[in-house]
């Protein structure tokens, strides 16, 4: 049985004619019931590829051209229905953006870097953020900030003297074990990896760079030293809530685990703790 569709001057019973009476008019966005049908069918697949979008598109409009699918999936992505987690892989957005709250400290911490240095360009975050994934709870406060190399020095004598944490700068080992894992509020200043994935936060007209969730989750895996507590089981704990609750984009992950010298011993650690997860992603 047919299904009619109304569009205010015809009844229309093939989808593929909607998009014949659109181009008529020249319209030529995306019809909503083909954004629903597209919902449907991808919303339980863990990834699909470019290719099949394109087939999926390609099935309403036998000659819908590369150029025009790019504007659909620019479309989409722009609109947060559609996520990129690789290159040429997607999964439909239903999972929320990673967006941690920014504590009173971090505010007050960013502010006085902002006011006392022009342009510096670094990344504050703090432990608490990985709570939310963690099975055991932080005890207690971390901080950490990560700066280009040419303000480490002013900015860890601008913070020891403004600030009443301990702070540590570039901490070696015996410093963690000694110091660090003693404390009860650290502040870790150390140097910004180049192309680090970060992104822009305002807080009360205060601009500042926060680590993306892929940052967090590889620096987790390759500072083991530092993370001592989120490591074994807790660490798998942390990376499988991780990725089911928000979209990781795995090119960012991945890419940035390269800069650290970590990518085939994190790909190694997902496949053999969480298969189940990446088997779409990391080819075997």
């Amino acid at each position: 049985m047919p299904v009619y569709y109304f569009t205010g001057v015809y009844l229309i019973s093939n989808i593929n004619q909607i998009f014949v009476y659109l181009a008529k008019f020249g319209i030529s966005d995306m019809p909503k019931i083909i954004e629903n049908r597209l919902i449907e069918e991808f919303k339980d697949r863990e990834s699909f590829s470019r290719e099949e979008l394109f087939d999926f598109f390609r099935s309403y409009e036998p000659d819908l051209k590369e150029g025009t699918f790019g504007w659909r999936v620019y479309d989409l992505k722009n609109r947060n229905i559609l996520k990129s987690i690789m290159r040429g892989l997607y999964v439909i957005s239903y999972k929320p953006k990673y967006r941690p709250e920014i504590s009173q400290e971090i505010y007050k911490i960013a502010k006085r870097i902002n006011d006392k240095f022009k342009d510096i360009k670094y990344c504050i975050w703090e432990i608490d953020w990985i709570n939310e994934f963690s099975q055991h709870q932080a005890s207690k406060k971390m901080l950490f900030i990560e700066v280009e190399k040419e303000f480490i020095e002013s900015l860890y004598y601008e913070l020891k003297d403004s600030f009443k944490n301990d702070i540590y700068l570039n901490p070696d080992e015996k410093a963690i074990n000694f110091y660090i894992s003693e404390s009860n509020q650290p502040l870790i200043i150390k140097k910004l990896i180049t192309r680090s994935p970060i992104g822009i936060r305002t807080e009360r007209k205060i601009r500042f760079y926060t680590p993306l969730i892929e940052k967090i989750l590889v620096d987790l895996f390759a500072e083991e030293k530092l993370f001592y507590f989120s490591q074994g089981a807790e660490l798998v704990h942390i990376y499988e809530n991780a990725i089911n609750t928000y979209t990781i984009n795995f090119t960012k992950l991945f890419s940035y685990a390269r800069r650290r010298e970590k990518e085939q011993d994190l790909k190694s650690f997902l496949v053999n703790n969480m298969s189940h997860l990446v088997k779409d992603i990391i080819d075997d």
